[in-house]
């Protein structure tokens, strides 16, 4: 006896067919009377285009940081918050007359479950390399409705897209223009400061320093040849005064006397005769002693002169009195070569401090000017981005296909919905078919006799139900099921 009995489950199924068709009528005609209960619900939906830069990107540059693609979702992530979905149902009137029992958060959480964004690839990345495009849906139970309400998220969109490119292209030029202009003024604050030093150390730059050397040493040089000229003048001063001391040669300095003109003559003459004649010779003797005469005579005239006070300066007195003139002169130049070394000797000193600071005033200068340079270049590249944003040439949104008012329904899906009760019935019929075997503890198999009385019967004889007089058919029923043997009354016939 196998334990899978086909006939016997066969059987129960033939049995309880009744309970299972009723079952599945009843799902089958709940599902039908649900898919046409249930409103119709409209989806409309429009298509937006995420364009490339219309101008390459080698040529001028946008300088918005993002891509189109990722405005897009930062723009979804701005439309689906509750205060702009709020708003939306109230533009749209999508919740006119049960607006007043629903509540703002209860609005925008049943706007955001009808509305959907999504990416369709057309084999480009989606960081904008290529074209990519959005769909934007709305479900409503009114077809119109529906629309209006694609066709408004789809103007927010292209709005926020538009016043999101132009705001960060604005703010990039607000920015490097405010920065060029902090940069000008602390490098012209810089340069006032560098000129400010240079003035006031004029003197004492580095860049005068070999001149100021080379000054240095010619006017100490120069120094060197004055002390060597009143060296001298003092050594001539001297002579001179001692050799008219020695001679008394001593003739004025006003109009040749003809006495002093002839003594003149004379000693030319006396030079010229010694040239030829000896000394002992008469003529130079004769000569020498006319001379001799003269002088005295000429002496004399001065000495009376002199007692006078009428005698004129002398070529001695003109010749002191210049070099008297020229040793002042010297010692006045001298003075100031002096003061000319000691200055110069102070800015050579204070040459390398100055140079220190100078160089920091420099090398913040220079730094500043490069990053001046740099803000003018970027403000430059602000500047064509800009005009990129607002003449719309850089990566953009646009609408592809607007929304229509669809002409079928989204869903419900009828005939899923009646397929479903059907499928539904026939499970819950077979469940409760089950269901009913599982708790029916009754022994209608001689397998079951056998499991019950743990060993094997030597005969079973079927249990045939017949009506008795006083006899109970129940408890006929209980004894036949227990000891597997015909009834009295069976036995008996």
């Amino acid at each position: 006896m196998g334990d899978l009995d086909i006939r016997f489950y066969l059987s129960l199924l033939l049995r309880r067919l009744p309970w299972i068709v009723a079952i599945i009528f009843v799902f089958t005609a709940g599902g039908i009377a649900v898919a046409f209960i249930l409103p119709p619900l409209y989806r409309a939906t429009a298509k937006i285009l995420v364009e490339a830069p219309q101008i390459p990107a080698e040529m001028a540059r946008s300088t918005v940081p993002i891509s189109a693609v990722q405005q897009f979702e930062i723009i979804e992530h701005e439309i689906v918050t509750t205060d702009s979905l709020a708003a939306l149902a109230d533009r749209q009137h999508v919740y006119e007359g049960a607006g007043d029992n629903l509540s703002v958060a209860d609005i925008a959480d049943d706007m955001r479950s009808r509305v959907s964004f999504e990416q369709v690839e057309l084999n480009s990345p989606r960081d904008g390399g290529g074209a990519t495009i959005f769909n934007v849906s709305f479900e409503a139970r009114n077809a119109e409705l529906a629309a209006r309400v694609v066709n408004d998220l789809v103007d927010s969109i292209l709005s926020k897209n538009i016043s999101l490119r132009t705001g960060k292209a604005g703010d990039t030029m607000q920015f490097f223009d405010q920065e060029t202009k902090r940069l000008g003024t602390e490098l012209t604050a810089l340069e006032a400061d560098i000129l400010k030093f240079k003035t006031a150390n004029k003197e004492a730059l580095p860049d005068s320093l070999d001149f100021r050397r080379a000054q240095q040493s010619s006017q100490q040089e120069r120094l060197s040849q004055l002390e060597r000229e009143e060296a001298a003048l003092r050594s001539r001063r001297s002579n001179l005064v001692e050799m008219f001391k020695n001679t008394g040669n001593i003739v004025t300095a006003g109009p040749v006397s003809p006495e002093q003109q002839m003594l003149q003559d004379m000693n030319r003459a006396l030079a010229d005769q010694l040239t030829v004649f000896q000394e002992t010779s008469p003529n130079i003797v004769m000569l020498r002693a006319r001379i001799e005469t003269l002088r005295k005579g000429l002496n004399a005239s001065h000495a009376a002169a002199s007692s006078t006070g009428k005698a004129g300066p002398t070529e001695l007195d003109f010749q002191l009195s210049d070099i008297d003139e020229r040793l002042r002169f010297i010692t006045q130049e001298k003075a100031s070569i002096t003061r000319t070394l000691q200055d110069l000797a102070k800015t050579i000193a204070a040459t390398p401090s100055n140079e220190t600071i100078l160089n920091s005033l420099e090398r913040n200068r220079a730094n500043i000017q490069a990053q001046y340079n740099n803000a003018t270049a970027m403000l430059a590249q602000a500047s064509t981005g800009e005009q990129i944003e607002l003449r719309s040439k850089g990566g953009r949104l646009s609408v592809v296909e607007p929304a229509v008012a669809p002409e079928k329904p989204y869903s419900p899906n009828r005939r899923r919905i009646a397929g479903a009760g059907l499928a539904a019935g026939i499970g819950a019929s077979f469940g409760f078919v089950l269901l009913l075997e599982l708790l029916n503890k009754t022994i209608r198999r001689p397998s079951e006799l056998a499991a019950l009385l743990n060993t094997e019967p030597l005969a079973t004889i079927a249990y045939i139900p017949i009506h008795t007089q006083g006899w109970n058919e129940a408890e006929q029923r209980s004894r036949g099921n227990l000891t597997g043997a015909a009834p009295v009354s069976q036995r008996a016939a």
